[in-house]
């Protein structure tokens, strides 16, 4: 994972963590990788991943079951949904609006644009598709 140096790192591990949620590669009750397992991957310090696992914990999207780790809360996407659409409309939408009208791109192409993104979604499997088989 490559890190920005414009959101707090552990900001950054919530957004990989909540990615998997969403795409369901973490479904609801089951248990996520250690802190130890985590850092290693992501080739960051464990204090980060804790720091992230306890945000995480507060904002209701994981829990610690003693002595067996971190899970996924069973309403957890909605939460990751709910949390990342605010911050986009809030922070990302209005900069997206600012390029858009800075580069006379109309609302025509980008409804189009997005149609040709959604069918090439629709036609490439998703990982966890690979993964099950």
């Amino acid at each position: 994972m490559e890190f920005n140096d414009n959101e707090a790192i552990y900001l950054q591990i919530a957004g990989y963590v909540g990615e998997h949620i969403l795409r369901q590669q973490w479904p609801p009750d089951q248990k996520i990788p250690s802190v130890r397992d985590l850092a290693a991957e992501l080739q960051v310090n464990p204090n980060t991943v804790m720091r992230t696992y306890e945000f995480l914990q507060g904002q209701g999207v994981v829990y610690n079951k003693r002595g067996l780790g971190m899970f996924v809360a069973p309403d957890a996407g909605e939460k990751v949904q709910a949390f990342r659409r605010e911050r986009f409309l809030q922070q990302e939408l209005p900069a997206f609006f600012n390029t858009i009208s800075l580069l006379g791109v109309g609302f025509e192409e980008l409804a189009q644009r997005y149609e040709q993104f959604k069918a090439a979604q629709a036609a490439t499997p998703s990982l966890s598709t690979h993964e099950k088989q």
